[in-house]
């Protein structure tokens, strides 16, 4: 779980990168629950929150330009 005050600190790029890799993680975990191999369904869902967490705080920098 990424904490929004530590990704506030960094930079647009950053986020984007966060963003990218978080959203292959989440992928990753669905080919698993889709065959069975995910042991902890609740991995999808605090991923998902991880990606809209990132996402919201690269839109208010964004929106702060």
């Amino acid at each position: 779980m990424t904490k929004a005050a530590d990704l506030r600190q960094k930079d647009e790029a950053a986020l984007k990168e966060e963003v990218k890799s978080l959203q292959k993680a989440h992928f990753g975990l669905r080919m698993q629950k889709a065959t069975q191999q995910l042991g902890n369904t609740g991995t999808l869902k605090s991923t998902r929150r991880d990606i809209a967490r990132v996402k919201t705080i690269l839109a208010e920098k964004q929106a702060a330009k």
